[in-house]
């Protein structure tokens, strides 16, 4: 049992933004998620693999065996690591980094039940945060608090936002209030300022925030916005744009919502199965953003509002569609690990 938490010694979770030592990615491993497309998927992992390469080195865990697999598929300027693990969606199952901002790093590891106990097994991803802290030799902290990363954005300033769907639901922390989560993401994350919103409910997460949203800079966010005023997500947009504006953030700011309208629809290759494309599922390597693509049609358009969003980084398109067919993107599949 911890006798302490990461605020009480002084640290807490840097914004996505800070420099990152490298990114942290799992292979894909549940053969029944992906069925048919189980080879395909694993390509479209190392193709974004390859592509945040790019901007920053890439640590792989895969499962025992599979490393000759990843180096063929990934390239020799992977770093490879076998580890137990049930799934690979490294943000949702894997660590939380915090630090002090000057020489000290450590990991939090949140409970995870695989989304709810919608997917078994998942103890080995319940274990993956602790098995990377003894790799990395970095201190553990276990939060009491069934939950997922994906669930989370902070501005490394104090601030951080998150949904209402997955934290407080009974299929993860029954029982648990508002302000009991609050004062545990306080005391672990290192939030002072926490601005709740509404997520559309999706198959396996519940609804988390980097379905919908993504922070651009301190007191700055990008957000799902449909230009469709009938789209059933118009509705959960509206509520967040004065869930975000009504209120100051940790440092007093009113702040600037950035809206991303297009929203990718594509049908899965051979099928009439559509997929959405989750645009604002991207991922902010060292200057660079990784964004998923798969609609011809509105592709170019979500593109080009990034680049307006990150005037600074160098965006680049990813393949989406099977990543979405597996329930996310390449910020569900990826974690980054903080530079000191």
């Amino acid at each position: 049992m911890d006798l302490t938490t990461p605020r009480a010694d002084g640290l807490h979770m840097p914004a996505e933004w800070a420099e990152h030592e490298c990114c942290l990615m799992a292979w894909p491993s549940r053969e029944s998620l992906w069925g048919s497309w189980f080879n395909a998927a694993k390509n479209d992992y190392a193709t974004v693999a390859r592509a945040i390469q790019d901007f920053e080195p890439v640590l792989m865990v895969c499962r025992p065996g599979d490393a000759a697999e990843v180096r063929d598929l990934c390239g020799s300027a992977i770093s490879i690591e076998e580890l137990p693990i049930d799934d690979s969606w490294t943000r949702d199952s894997g660590p939380l980094f915090v630090t002090d901002g000057v020489s000290r790093r450590a990991v939090v590891s949140m409970r995870f039940n695989g989304w709810g106990n919608k997917y078994q097994p998942h103890g080995n991803d319940d274990r993956l945060a602790a098995n990377i802290a003894r790799l990395l030799e970095l201190p553990l902290y276990q939060a009491p608090l069934t939950s997922e990363g994906g669930a989370y954005f902070v501005d490394g300033e104090g601030t951080l936002i998150t949904t209402v769907g997955s934290v407080l639901n009974d299929n993860r922390n029954p029982g648990v209030t508002r302000e009991q989560a609050e004062n545990i993401l306080r005391d672990y994350l290192g939030a002072d300022r926490i601005i709740w919103l509404d997520a559309f409910p999706d198959r396996d997460t519940d609804g988390h925030i980097d379905g919908i949203a993504q922070y651009v800079a301190p007191g700055v966010v990008a957000l799902q916005v449909p230009d469709d005023h009938d789209n059933e997500l118009y509705d959960f947009a509206v509520r967040n744009i004065a869930s975000l504006t009504s209120s100051p953030d940790a440092n007093g700011r009113t702040i600037d919502v950035k809206p991303v309208a297009p929203l990718g629809v594509t049908a899965l290759a051979g099928t009439d199965t559509e997929i959405e494309i989750p645009y604002l599922n991207f991922y902010l390597p060292n200057g660079g953003v990784i964004m998923p693509t798969g609609d011809e049609r509105t592709d170019e358009i979500a593109l080009t509002r990034l680049r307006e969003v990150f005037p600074d980084r160098e965006v680049v398109g990813v393949p989406g569609t099977l990543l979405s067919y597996g329930g996310g993107g390449p910020h569900c599949i990826t974690q980054q690990i903080p530079r000191l």
